[in-house]
């Protein structure tokens, strides 16, 4: 499953908790496109704003609503406790994978997350995929880290977060990591405008925000991928710059997801959870008008 398109869906909240219908919603889009496979509760999908019970109910849902597609369930969490805990719910909910990141108040060493992947690994029965998100969790993966947690039999994919702009750049920084991993590890691109070049430089799988929302939209961009087509990979990404422009005007992708999923009609407009705050209509209607301009579906 650690392939083609990963769609990330957002987690719409509202005053009244996880709004299920509008989740749904977003989830039948993706089903209907037939992508890869589905990742949720990511960083667009507010795992860490949402409780246990919250992240159970999500994961349940998405299997029942998704059939064939196969569903990996972020399940991190800043204790070890805590990621047990969410293992078990998401691997009793039927995840097919599990997504783990590196969440922490103290900043951790290298010894202590190999430990937790290690433990992670021992307790389950589905793949794993390491998220390395330095932006969020403040935790630098080297290569050597990751070529150590590939040892682990329970590692699967790499989800990393971006690649130098050249394309000579990003081929020799896949390459380099690759060379760490052990065999049958795949390595996925994410940070969207990095899309292009992470899969003309060899990446297996886009791990996408923007597929979890415009799956057809980024269904091209990975077909053209397997097709080896690099032109018409760089071509499609390139095409996407305003919409890669708005997530960085508003620090990132998620207000910029509710809001254009407002604009769809598949949730409120105001759906994200506190305290993060909702864009202004101005805004909004700035997010309309990339939608309709590029077509996005």
């Amino acid at each position: 499953m650690f392939t083609g398109l990963s769609a990330f869906p957002l987690t719409p909240v509202t005053s009244s908790g996880v709004d299920e219908q509008g989740f749904s919603k977003i989830l039948n889009r993706l089903a209907a496109a037939h992508i890869d496979s589905i990742g949720i509760l990511g960083s667009t999908g507010s795992y860490a704003y949402l409780t246990r019970e919250q992240r159970n109910r999500i994961a349940t849902l998405a299997k029942q609503l998704t059939g064939d597609i196969p569903v990996m369930v972020c399940v991190g969490a800043v204790s070890t406790d805590a990621i047990l805990h969410l293992v078990d719910d998401a691997q009793t909910a039927g995840a097919d994978a599990l997504l783990l990141p590196v969440v922490s108040y103290q900043s951790l060493r290298d010894e202590e997350v190999f430990a937790l992947f290690e433990t992670v690994t021992r307790h389950v029965s589905v793949p794993v995929c390491v998220y390395d998100n330095p932006g969020t969790t403040h935790f630098t993966f080297t290569d050597e880290l990751h070529g150590l947690l590939s040892s682990l039999g329970g590692i699967h994919s790499v989800k990393i977060p971006g690649v130098p702009d050249s394309p000579t750049s990003a081929t020799e920084r896949v390459d380099a990591l690759r060379r760490h991993l052990r065999p049958g590890v795949t390595i996925g691109i994410s940070g969207d405008a990095y899309a292009g070049l992470g899969l003309n430089a060899g990446c297996e799988v886009w791990y996408s925000v923007c597929g979890g929302l415009f799956p057809e939209t980024a269904k091209q961009i990975t077909e053209a991928a397997a097709a080896h087509d690099h032109a018409r990979v760089t071509a499609l990404t390139t095409r996407l710059e305003p919409l890669w422009a708005l997530f960085r005007k508003h620090g990132g992708s998620i207000r910029v997801i509710a809001a254009a999923a407002g604009v769809l009609g598949l949730t409120d407009t105001d759906c994200l959870p506190r305290p993060l705050q909702p864009l202004t209509s101005d805004d909004i209607t700035e997010i309309s008008r990339v939608i309709t301009a590029l077509e996005l579906k």
